[in-house]
């Protein structure tokens, strides 16, 4: 008895141009299934040179010969009778969507077992059998592409509710609130400096503030510091105490910190962080804010150069703020140029030219000068800004340049002015 191959039945349904057009993106052929593989990169030469016609098993025969003819015997005839089978496939429109379906689950299954066997042989994490999954029922949802995109209106009170009439979440600064204006759902942006510059400081002492104006939690991913360290932070920055007035009188600072952040500030405390297990907490927690405290350093991005991996991680960042309708900062270093600037430009950013900047809504720079007599003062630069603002918003400093005061032992900034 013949066995059933669904990814050669699918290919009958694929030579109508409609169906291939809207289905082909969606569909992953394992490059260990080599006359599959041929017969579908055939396909799309095919398609691709000849668009807006339906084809024939005939006509996919004589591309596949045209394009490979250098071609074994034995493989030759593996093909033909792929081909045959093929012919033989009546498509029924009405049984699409259950081999579409089939398809994906062998192919989720076959990359799930490649990477079981790695982590078996102790070359892949078993976070990344998570994120695997995560990552391919991503890709997966398309079996009705139209139904699962998302079109945005044109009705103008809708749009205004949703812009500029939604409220967001205002900074402790006001120089950021006149330059960048509030925090949105969807919005993405990185802050980055020199190490030990202040970067974790600015990120408590601006949650700790815009906790008091959600309802939501605030996840703050941590692979830094220990996570004690980051919690007692938040609690200096919330309260505006020094660490020795925390410890004065417990229960009345437990008080006052769970009255001010209602608990919603949650700190994931791990050295590696992989992407499933971030989609995982925010799918559970559905939070307002997403921190990742370094984004550089999160795990499950495969790619051959850094640059790729780290633009990879970016991208990504940016699709969790839309599908998540939260808000994203990432944080990450200045390269060595950065050490003594005071402001910082997208120029500075380690390990990218490009790739990181291009994905983000804003972008802050906190520079930080070598001169003792400023030592107290923090240098930001607004070298990207794409966010709306609102009515405090100033228009001639959305990429402004202000001097701070940065005040470590309550884990705050002050605006100078």
């Amino acid at each position: 008895m013949t066995r059933v191959i669904p990814e050669v039945i699918l290919l009958k349904y694929l030579l109508i141009y409609n169906i291939y057009i809207k289905y082909i993106r969606y569909i992953n052929i394992s490059k260990d299934f080599k006359e599959l593989k041929i017969l579908y990169h055939s396909l799309k030469l095919l398609q691709d040179k000849f668009p807006n016609t339906d084809k024939t098993v005939d006509d996919l025969a004589a591309m596949v010969w045209a394009s490979y003819p250098q071609m074994k015997e034995v493989e030759r005839e593996a093909l033909n009778d792929l081909l045959e089978r093929v012919n033989r496939t009546v498509a029924d429109p009405a049984v699409l969507n259950s081999i579409l379906e089939t398809v994906r689950k062998r192919a989720v299954a076959r990359d799930m077992a490649i990477k079981s066997l790695e982590v078996s042989e102790g070359h892949a994490a078993w976070e990344e059998l998570s994120s695997l999954y995560t990552s391919l029922q991503e890709k997966s949802d398309g079996v009705e592409p139209l139904a699962k995109l998302r079109f945005v209106t044109n009705d103008l009170d809708v749009l205004e509710s949703h812009t500029i009439k939604s409220s967001g979440l205002h900074w402790r600064l006001d120089c950021l609130n006149r330059s960048l204006g509030p925090l949105r759902p969807g919005d993405f942006g990185f802050v980055f400096a020199r190490p030990e510059s202040g970067k974790t400081t600015f990120l408590a002492s601006e949650i700790s503030y815009m906790a008091g104006q959600t309802t939501q939690p605030i996840i703050w991913f941590n692979n830094e510091e220990q996570g004690e360290k980051v919690r007692l932070r938040i609690i200096q920055a919330t309260l505006g105490y020094t660490q020795d007035e925390i410890w004065i009188d417990k229960a009345q600072t437990q008080k006052l910190y769970d009255e001010a952040t209602k608990g919603l500030i949650r700190i994931v405390d791990e050295a590696a962080i992989y992407r499933g297990d971030v989609e995982l907490v925010l799918e559970s927690l559905k939070p307002s804010i997403v921190i990742f405290d370094q984004i550089d350093k999160l795990y499950g991005f495969d790619a051959d150069r850094d640059d790729l991996h780290l633009g990879a991680i970016y991208i990504w960042a940016r699709e969790l703020a839309k599908r998540y309708n939260c808000a994203v900062i990432g944080v990450c270093q200045s390269d060595g140029q950065g050490e003594g600037v005071k402001w910082l430009t997208m120029a500075h950013v380690s390990n990218a030219k490009t790739s990181k900047q291009a994905e983000a809504d804003w972008i802050l720079g906190i520079g930080k000068s070598n001169e003792v007599s400023t030592d107290d003062i923090r240098f930001f630069n607004i070298s990207k800004n794409k966010l709306l603002g609102d009515s405090d918003t100033d228009p001639n400093e959305r990429h402004g340049r202000f001097e701070v005061f940065i005040r470590p032992m309550i884990a705050r900034y002050e605006d100078l002015e």
